[in-house]
């Protein structure tokens, strides 16, 4: 193994401990501390909901920054998390409504900013041949962790919402091992390339049929998915919707189980035969089954708000999203040019990270107005439009390149 490869791959492992804490904090905590302690209302729902995709949303200007400072990548995706661990910081130090909103827009910022950022340090430090290897036993510590983690920070919060100040806490360390590994990880500045407008990548949507196709269809299928993903929060978490376990509201552990626990174990399960699988299956075809599971994990768990369709909702959404973290990471590198992974990765992320803004804003105003139910429904309808833009495709699947590089934060 080469020197910068064992190096990477050593802080790699102790990064995705870090990383698993922080998925949590995205997907599940930070949204049912603002439920359940603040009474938050609509917007400051959404903007917690959306806070990670405005890192995604800026990631064509974040490489660019980053190009223009000569700064190492990793050296740069440091200094991003560092920011994040700060802000985790100030929210537990100062609980407030207004401060806790900022921090977690902030932290999430950072958190999915440096995306692009981690695709270029795996193109350089992992060999072509060992990449998936390497990348799968790093992300499988990640679910690991944030399946235990999800457990135990569930029946702390049950015990005593005040509890989040620590977890907040715990979240400022796990970024701060974020920067410290990912400072040490060896990493070479970026290329300059051509011009210096931040949003110079965008032209590729216009001049690579393929790419806009699937960016096209991505768009109805992350919409879909980033409407109804926080919604899992807000529908077990709200005394409004009346979701009852035993005849009795479900406490913080039973939310964290659902939406954390649950789905993670599922993905832990299910990643190695979603990483075999996309190596060797048309991508398009590999994507339409994850939509279709996507597509019944949501009807399940809506359909009635009894535990055993919650459950299996919760499993479907597991098995689903671990075969999302290999093709949302991975499609990107069957598609484009060599020399232009980090770009095609910068616009993949940064039309993520429009549908991840406006997504949430668009699910909690809709769901004061109609049922959890009825937006799981319209989240099905866009699914299957998304789905009927990529079966014309389906013929260019079968010359892409196998994938060759991964990315470590994954979302629709």
């Amino acid at each position: 193994m080469l020197e910068r490869t064992r190096i990477t791959y050593r802080h790699e492992r102790w990064r995705a401990l870090a990383a698993g804490i922080l998925e949590t904090a995205a997907t599940v905590f930070l949204l049912l501390i603002a439920v359940r302690r603040f009474e938050a209302g609509p917007m400051s729902k959404a903007l917690i909901a959306g806070g990670g995709s405005v890192g995604l949303m800026l990631a064509p200007w974040v490489v660019s920054r980053v190009k223009a400072s000569g700064l190492p990548s990793a050296k740069a995706a440091a200094r991003l998390s560092a920011v994040g661990a700060a802000s985790f910081l100030v929210m537990a130090l100062v609980p407030i409504l207004p401060i806790y909103v900022l921090g977690c827009v902030v932290a999430l910022t950072c958190s999915s900013a440096i995306v692009p950022l981690l695709t270029q340090l795996y193109h350089e430090n992992y060999p072509d041949h060992e990449r998936g290897r390497l990348f799968a036993r790093t992300i499988m510590i990640r679910i690991a962790t944030a399946a235990v983690f999800s457990h135990f920070a569930g029946l702390a919060l049950s015990h005593s919402i005040d509890r989040f100040q620590w977890l907040l806490l715990v979240f400022a360390g796990a970024a701060g091992l974020t920067s410290f590994c990912l400072g040490r990880c060896p990493s070479k500045p970026l290329v300059a390339g051509d011009g210096t407008h931040p949003f110079r990548a965008l032209r590729y949507v216009r001049t690579d049929r393929v790419f806009r196709q699937t960016l096209i269809a991505w768009m109805f299928l992350g919409f879909a998915m980033l409407m109804i993903s926080p919604m899992r929060v807000e529908y077990l978490a709200n005394p409004r919707h009346n979701v009852r376990w035993n005849g009795e509201l479900l406490t913080a552990g039973l939310v964290a189980l659902l939406t954390g626990v649950i789905p993670n174990v599922a993905r832990l399960m299910m990643n190695p035969l979603w990483g075999w699988l996309f190596d060797r299956m048309n991508f398009f075809v590999l994507r339409l089954t994850l939509n279709l599971g996507f597509a019944a994990g949501i009807t399940s768990f809506f359909a009635t708000g009894s535990p055993a369709w919650l459950i299996l909702g919760a499993v479907l959404f597991g098995i689903s999203s671990a075969g999302a973290d290999v093709a949302w990471s991975l499609w990107v590198i069957k598609f484009a040019p060599p020399e232009r992974v980090v770009d095609y990765m910068s616009v993949h992320t940064f039309f993520t990270g429009v549908r991840g803004v406006t997504a949430p804003l668009v699910a909690f105003y809709l769901v004061s107005g109609i049922s959890p139910n009825l937006l799981g429904w319209i989240s099905v309808g866009l699914i299957g439009i998304g789905s009927a833009f990529l079966i014309p495709e389906i013929r260019f699947g079968k010359t892409a390149r196998p994938g060759t590089a991964l990315v470590e934060e994954v979302r629709e």
